[in-house]
């Protein structure tokens, strides 16, 4: 077993972005990882943060962001009760981009300033990744910005998540996983797809010990 760690995903009231977006709200959550990032393989990153920044990761586990996230491992057929269990099996959890949505959408722009500028900061302080759980189209978009600055070429091919999901897709040593997003009030909707979070799970937990 890990050795119990704790994440706290910092709210920063002082931190600034002037990028014009006109499709978020103007509440920047930027996480500071508190914890060894050496025990962390698995990042599971998610769509935006919540109007509501109590429902947020790592800030309580009555709110919404845990509670789904604890379903979707439960429909896994794993328990968690707390955060920490999270991190003692090796997840971080975060968002694509750092503010959250006035609508249901963003735009492709706004979510890759916010990939370039914060997301990437942020996977640069984890230096034992082997594993991006991308939940929903804005991950795997901004992680797909994020590589391809970096690499050259996008870790994640073009496609519909259920065609391109149990393909391989790896770069630099990292495996990622194309899957949709365990937030949001669509978790809660769409039963083929919580049934497709909770095997992209199991397949992220297998492929952890293999890799």
């Amino acid at each position: 077993m890990k050795a119990r760690s704790r994440i706290k995903a910092m709210i920063i009231n002082d931190f600034r972005c002037d990028y014009p977006c006109t499709d978020i709200n103007k509440d920047i959550i930027f996480p500071r990882i508190e914890i060894n990032p050496n025990i962390i393989e698995i990042v599971m990153i998610s769509e935006a943060p919540p109007l509501n920044r109590s429902n947020y990761f790592y800030e309580s586990i009555s709110g919404s962001f845990f509670q789904t996230t604890k379903m979707a491992f439960k429909d896994a057929g794993i328990i968690i009760n707390d955060y920490e269990d999270l991190t003692n099996m090796g997840f971080y959890l975060t968002t694509a981009i750092k503010c959250s949505k006035i609508g249901y959408l963003v735009s492709a722009k706004t979510i890759k300033e916010c990939s370039l500028r914060f997301l990437k900061t942020e996977l640069a302080q984890i230096s034992n990744i082997k594993i991006i759980m991308c939940m929903g189209d804005f991950a795997i978009k901004a992680v797909n910005y994020i590589y391809k600055e970096k690499y050259g070429r996008n870790p994640i091919k073009s496609g519909s998540t259920y065609k391109i999901r149990n393909e391989e897709h790896v770069l630099n040593n990292i495996r990622f996983l194309p899957s949709y997003t365990q937030t949001g009030d669509s978790f809660n909707i769409e039963k083929s797809k919580r049934q497709m979070i909770a095997e992209d799970i199991k397949k992220a937990l297998t492929h952890s010990k293999e890799d």
